[in-house]
């Protein structure tokens, strides 16, 4: 149902599981489990994994921490979008990268919920893709000292509004791992 035009192609979108910024998060090893099997299904499937990794004064490239934790290998071949805003398609080559991939259709997991995640499931869906969110395959780090909700009430908050997100001629909608379907709705 995207709006793009000749994007009948889904891509998993793995947003900024690197070393510092899942280091303290919620529930880290379980996420970073379940987003390694959506990348090996994607991959059985011959759905393209596209990674994307964040930089900025605080998470330096080529740092040990900028780097994509060592539980998650990106293979030869799947595109490497570098960022340096929590958009990830804000001034990177995301939007080149789906466009020659013919990818309409986004499953995004990662990090962090609140930040990144939330900021690229917006920008995919305002720029007329289809975008489901893994509900059990992002995460967030505790900053309830600077006022924010529990890591665990601040994931299950955009699980729940990115599940009614409505837009014409687009979807959207929360899955989790298990139901992930790469070529229908789910």
């Amino acid at each position: 149902m995207t709006t793009l035009q000749d994007r009948p192609n889904t891509a998993l979108l793995v947003v900024d599981v690197q070393n510092d910024v899942v280091h303290k998060a919620h529930e880290r090893d379980m996420i970073v489990a379940n987003v390694a099997v959506l990348v090996e299904r994607a991959r059985r499937e011959a759905v393209p994994v596209v990674w994307v990794q964040h930089a900025d004064e605080e998470l330096l490239r080529d740092s040990d921490g900028w780097r994509i934790v060592p539980e998650l290998t990106p293979r030869e071949g799947e595109p490497l979008v570098h960022k340096n805003y929590g958009d990830s398609f804000e001034d990177t080559t995301l939007e080149a990268v789906l466009s020659g991939l013919g990818a309409g259709r986004l499953v995004v997991a990662g990090a962090s919920t609140d930040a990144c995640v939330r900021s690229t499931l917006h920008g995919a869906f305002v720029r007329g893709y289809d975008t489901i969110l893994v509900g059990d395959a992002h995460t967030t780090t505790d900053t309830t000292a600077w006022g924010a909700p529990p890591p665990d009430q601040v994931i299950a908050h955009t699980n729940l509004y990115w599940n009614y997100q409505a837009a014409p001629g687009r979807t959207a909608g929360t899955v989790e791992t298990k139901d992930v379907d790469f070529v229908g709705a789910g």
